[in-house]
């Protein structure tokens, strides 16, 4: 009885492997060999064996004839079955045309020797068979066969076989498919050699097929293995090989690279049917999944994009393996996200590690804290990642700090442990619109994370990630060259103390501008400095203004837009490169100057002009830039901006109008003072006490009891003063005092003092500090702070300085003199001081230690801080008629000729 089937493949010549249809629910045909009766073809090799002559010829010709068609054929006998595979000898014809006699008219196979009477069919054939051994076809070429190698096993050099055909295609025939994903190709190479190689397609995994009597299928396993064999064996494919089967890289591990892999088994790549790639209509069917770190493999080509298309169809049909996949995820979808945009624009403001930065929204003005999506960077705790934990902080921070991007939010990862909610996104930038963390990934700065198999929090670019990885990761960049890098040296804090920042103001002086990037920003005139050149961090206060104080811990209270000013200084100066240029140092090891921002941008002017600053009179007045701060100052107040909010301009103008008439000659008041004390650092000045008022008639009676007090009154246990405490201080002479905390240190044990009843600073042991008793807090401290009229000693930087402060002192210091106010800025007071003892002064009402200097070169006239000068002409006229007199004489620092400073 003749039957039905379709030729699954062709085993040699004479023998056909047969497969019925699917089943009612698509079950897996049931499978029988059939070889055909009275023909015998050469028979094909084996790993063990070489192939007879012709036998691959032989059964490419009855290969080409039938593989895939449907076959009627008729059994005359039956075999014993092999691996419960039924096995027949009979008959078989496609379209009316048997295939035996076929194979005889074109030399492909002999009859065999019948053990019985020839039939008229026999005979037939026989002559069919002597035609053809006549015409010298097929197995009766009486040349031979060519001549070919067929290498049965893999190459044993397998780099050096996937270097050599990396790219290129390769003619194949599938001669077993394994599973849905793994096939045995016979790859016909140019020169005529067959080489047999295992392949796995790339992108793609089915389940496993039992390999073994008694093993069992993974769901969806047989039905792959039938999709990919109905469609590819045996038939003609192109190859292209793409990999050895090594994992993913592993960033960080040392000698990665190191050794060559060893001999491979199976290779990775990519199978071509002129119909298509069989890898995408799996995973659409939902036969496959995709293997995601394949991705670096194939994404340059479009084809990880094709296979994930393929992958969502699967998924929205719900087919086979994703019949339980999960519905997508609804925070991945719709514009907003917690309440917050999902895509916008931003600003990058502050790079906190390898994979997370801070951006603004341009649009609300919110300040949101996001990972990279799908990116895990080096970590600086760890000291085999730290040095590229910096190189990625630095790459990150070169590239976007302070510029446009384009930020869409993925997905929210949660809270986990130690780690908090966080945003994940993708950040673009550029006139490309390049994703950073793509970047980052293919210079070896980070690494792409492994997600879950059916994990959608994910970054849209992925594949992009895995590719940028597999690129880093050939080419021995970064995290995956294998290298021992040292962690980075801790900077040199050059802001320890005051001793040490000392001694770098001069050469800081001589360098001008120096290049930096701003590391933290401590409130909106402070800042935490590092210098890349030399590895050196410091505390930078922007001279010429003061910002509002911020609260240092949260038992104290920030002064109004303190805030507000440590926001826009850490928005517009926070991890930017710019320029420094250091004056001075403070007694805290702080150092002052100023910071620009490229190249032009003065911070000190920005903050005062956005009303986030004032400017400090004293500091600014020998700045270049002074009038630029009091320009700023005036914009400001005009547009009300922050500070200046509830400014009134009307009332200030009340306010100074008795201001500009001061500038006039003030009414002459003479006063008697005593100058108790005089100051050289961080500049010259000096504090008097003024004689003859109730005041110091009180302080010498509080002096008394006071010395009285703490005879008696014990020291409490445990006391620690803080800056601004009113306390009582036992000064070098060993006596106590009233005096103001300047700053403390708990660490010391010590305290810098002010004595606010003679003006002089000391530092002094929390053991010889006590609270001030509150009946001695009535009385306001009696030293008043003051600087000369009109005059300016020589600066510290000449060689005559020291001499003027000396002969400053040798003239006032401890003495009674007589003092004229000329002006009042602020608390300070612009004093001309009398010596009441010159026989000079009663023939010359404009005598005065203030010209005496001047006249012996060791202080010059102050026409920029000393505004008012032109207001007393006459005042004016002889500190000029002074300066001529030493220029002339060649006194002090005119010495050598006219080194007077242009103004």
């Amino acid at each position: 009885m003749a039957m039905k089937a379709i030729v699954k493949s062709v085993i040699s010549g004479d023998s056909l492997l047969l497969r019925g249809n699917p089943g009612p629910q698509n079950q897996i045909p049931k499978e029988r060999v059939l070889h055909l009766a009275d023909i015998q073809a050469p028979r094909m090799g084996t790993a063990s064996r070489e192939d007879e002559d012709w036998a691959f010829e032989s059964r490419e010709f009855l290969r080409a004839l039938a593989v895939g068609k449907p076959v009627t054929f008729t059994s005359t006998h039956s075999l014993p079955p092999s691996d419960d595979v039924p096995r027949d000898i009979g008959t078989a014809e496609i379209n009316g045309v048997d295939l035996a006699t076929e194979l005889l008219k074109n030399g492909w196979a002999k009859l065999k020797d019948l053990k019985r009477d020839p039939t008229d069919e026999d005979l037939r054939k026989k002559d069919i068979e002597a035609e053809a051994r006549a015409a010298g076809k097929g197995i009766w070429n009486p040349h031979g066969p060519k001549a070919r190698t067929t290498n049965y096993m893999m190459p044993t050099d397998s780099q050096g076989f996937i270097t050599e055909w990396k790219g290129r295609p390769i003619d194949g025939l599938v001669e077993q498919v394994k599973d849905g994903s793994t096939l045995r190709i016979r790859l016909i190479l140019p020169d005529g050699d067959h080489q047999f190689v295992n392949i796995a397609l790339a992108g793609v995994r089915c389940a496993r097929v039992a390999a073994k009597p008694g093993e069992t299928s993974e769901p969806w396993g047989e039905e792959a293995k039938f999709f990919t064999e109905s469609r590819l064996l045996q038939r003609y494919v192109k190859v292209h090989l793409l990999s050895l089967p090594n994992a993913a890289p592993t960033p960080f591990q040392a000698g990665a690279n190191a050794s060559a892999p060893p001999p491979a088994t199976i290779f990775i790549g990519t199978v071509l049917h002129p119909a298509g790639n069989v890898a995408e209509y799996l995973v659409s069917a939902g036969l496959a999944r995709v293997v995601d770190w394949h991705a670096g493999m194939l994404t340059s080509s479009g084809g990880m994009e094709r296979l994930r298309a393929a992958e969502k169809v699967a998924k929205e049909k719900r087919a086979c393996l994703y019949a339980n996949a999960p519905a997508p995820s609804a925070k991945s979808n719709g514009t907003a996200i917690n309440g917050n945009s999902r895509s916008f624009d931003a600003t990058v403001v502050r790079i906190w590690s390898a994979d997370q930065i801070s951006v603004v929204d341009r649009e609300t003005g919110k300040e949101r804290r996001v990972q990279l999506s799908s990116t895990r960077g080096p970590r600086v705790t760890d000291p085999k990642q730290a040095y590229w934990a910096q190189e990625a902080r630095e790459f990150l921070r070169k590239r976007l700090i302070g510029k446009h991007v384009k930020v869409h939010v993925d997905f929210i990862r949660p809270r986990e442990g130690e780690f908090e909610e966080r945003e994940c996104a993708t950040v673009r930038y550029g006139g490309q619109n390049s994703n950073i963390a793509e970047q980052l990934i293919e210079k070896g700065l980070a690494a792409a994370v492994r997600h879950k198999r059916d994990d959608e929090d994910r970054s849209p670019d992925y594949d992009k990630l895995m590719a940028a990885e597999q690129v880093a990761a050939t080419e021995g960049r970064g995290i995956h060259s294998g290298k021992d890098m040292p962690a980075p040296k801790q900077p040199l804090n050059i802001s320890e103390s005051a001793h040490r920042a000392t001694t770098f103001v001069n050469g800081f002086k001589r360098l001008g501008r120096i290049p930096a990037v701003v590391e933290y920003v401590a409130a909106g005139s402070r800042f935490k400095i590092f210098l890349p050149k030399d590895n050196q961090v410091l505390t930078l206060v922007l001279s010429g203004i003061r910002a509002p104080r911020t609260a240092r811990n949260a038992s104290e209270a920030s002064e109004p837009y303190g805030p507000e000013s440590a926001e826009f200084a850490t928005r517009r100066y926070m991890q930017r490169d710019v320029e420094i240029e250091i004056n001075d140092a403070d007694k805290s090891g702080g150092f002052i100057g100023a910071l620009y921002l490229n190249k032009t941008e003065n911070a000190a002017i920005t903050l005062v002009r956005e009303g986030l600053a004032t400017v400090h009179a004293y500091s600014a007045e020998n700045l270049p830039w002074a009038k630029q701060l009091y320009d700023a100052e005036a914009e400001a107040k005009q547009a009300k901006r922050n500070i200046w909010k509830d400014y009134d301009e009307e009332a200030e103008q009340a306010v100074e109008a008795p201001k500009e008439d001061a500038n006039g000659p003030l009414k002459t008041e003479y006063l008697d003072v005593i100058i108790s004390d005089v100051r050289t650092k961080p500049q010259f000045a000096f504090s008097i006490q003024i004689l003859n008022t109730e005041g110091i008639a009180s302080l010498e009676k509080l002096m008394r009891e006071f010395s009285l007090h703490h005879k008696t009154v014990a020291a409490p246990a445990g006391f620690v003063p803080k800056a601004g405490d009113l306390v009582s201080a036992k000064f070098s002479d060993g006596q106590w005092y009233r005096a103001r905390v300047r700053r403390s240190s708990p660490i010391k044990k010590e305290a810098e003092v002010t004595f606010i009843d003679y003006g002089n600073q000391d530092t002094v042991s929390f053991k010889d500090i006590r609270p001030l008793d509150p009946k001695f807090r009535s009385l306001p401290g009696q030293a008043h702070d003051a600087r000369l009229s009109f005059v300016k000693l020589v600066p510290a930087d000449s060689e005559y300085h020291d001499e003027a402060i000396d002969r400053f002192r040798a003239l006032c210091e401890g003495r009674k003199l007589v003092a004229n106010v000329d002006h009042k800025e602020g608390q300070l007071l612009h004093l001309r001081l009398i010596d009441p003892t010159d026989p000079a002064v009663a023939q010359d009402p404009y005598a005065c230690i203030n010209a005496d200097l001047v006249r012996e070169g060791l202080a010059t006239i102050d026409k920029k801080g000393c505004r008012y000068l032109s207001a007393y002409p006459a005042m004016a006229k002889k500190l000029q008629e002074a300066l001529a007199t030493a220029k002339r004489d060649r006194a002090g620092m005119f010495e050598f000729g006219d080194v007077e400073e242009d103004d």
